[in-house]
This record gives structure tokens, sequence and C-alpha cells, in this order.
């Protein structure tokens, strides 16, 4: 299923973090049923449009579930060896979510995973916003197209198109109507070693 590179010649790889890196257990319906956000809605956009007092019960909700999403995360399969390759060829990493920083740094002090760059959404616009993405690569000295984003949900590649970046979708299970639009597509991080390492 992995789309084959073309002379790929990749500085720099930025990972999404949930069901990407580490695993993830949250349960949007459940959040947003509890929240009062229609099923289609994104969450974080519905908290924003919220008046301050509601806003700031409804952040809480969600944040309690990241937290207690974080005592559970393990890491995904062959993410180690990947990320252990990509280092010995000094390929920059860091990481972009949609989480806040505290449940980042707690999934990735659980799982034992370090980046110098962490980027959330208590540092910049949630993705699809590519702001995130331009400010990593900015910091490497890299142009976006030196560089690939890694993850797992649509907002992942729409976030990359906006950024003029690659997008790599890492598929766990069957793959999405939206698969097509990403640059790549890989099934196990082993594909992504190839892929940035031709």
């Amino acid at each position: 299923m992995t789309q084959t590179a073309v002379n790929a010649n990749y500085q720099g790889v930025i990972f999404d973090l949930d069901n990407t890196l580490v695993s993830s257990s949250l349960n949007f319906k459940h959040i947003r049923a509890e929240i009062g956000c229609t099923e289609h809605t994104d969450l974080l956009t519905y908290i924003e449009q919220l008046p301050e007092i509601e806003a700031q019960a409804a952040m809480d909700i969600v944040l309690s579930h990241e937290y207690q999403d974080a005592e559970s995360a393990v890491l995904m399969p062959g993410v180690v060896e990947c990320l252990a390759a990509l280092a010995e060829q000094h390929i920059k990493m860091a990481v972009v979510t949609r989480n806040c920083q505290h449940a980042a740094q707690l999934k990735l002090a659980k799982t034992g995973l370090e980046f110098d760059i962490v980027l959330t959404r208590d540092d910049a616009p949630a993705k699809p916003d590519p702001t995130a993405l331009l400010q990593v690569a900015d910091n490497w000295q890299l142009n976006p197209s030196q560089c690939i984003y890694v993850g797992d949900f649509l907002f992942d590649i729409q976030a990359a198109d906006n950024a003029q970046m690659d997008s790599c979708l890492y598929i766990l299970d069957a793959p999405p109507d939206y698969a097509g639009t990403a640059t790549h597509t890989i099934e196990h991080f082993s594909q992504l070693t190839k892929l940035v390492l031709p």
C-alpha cells in the first residue's frame, strides 16, 4: 500500500502523537456528547465558540480525558526502531499534536520518547492550521518541502498540505476514504524508515 518515494530527500520528519507514535483510546464520540458538541463538529473549534465559562468547563472535561488517556499510552509497533534509524542518519525529528502540552509530555515520558521540539495546541493553532509545522521547519532552517508530516487522520494530511509539506498517512486498520489524498501511506513504521532513508 506504500506509495514509492521518488528521490524523496527529507531532512526532517514531524510526527503526530496519538495513534501515530503512541496509542490513544480517546473516545471522541463520548467526549462530544459530554460537552454537547455535535457529531461532525471539531471539538476544539466548538469549544472556542462557547462563552468563556462554558468553554473552560468543556475544556476541563477534555483535559480530564487526555490525562486519563496518557496513563494507558503505549508505543506503536516499530516506532523505536524507526526513530533510532532516523537519528542515526541525523534526520531531524519533532512532534506536532492537537493534545495539550501536559498530556503530550505525560505520553512521551510514559513511553520513553524524547524530542527537542514538541508543539501542541498550547503553542500554536491546532491542525489543520499549518502554523506549528511551519514553525518547526523554520526552527530547523529547512524548506517545508524538505520535511514530511506523519499522522493518522485527515487533519494531518490537511495541515501538511497547508504547510506545502509532504504527508504520510499511518493506516492502523482499513484505509479511510481520504487515504488517497496523502503523499504517502504506511501500515508499519518500518515502511517509514525505507521511505525517508531510501
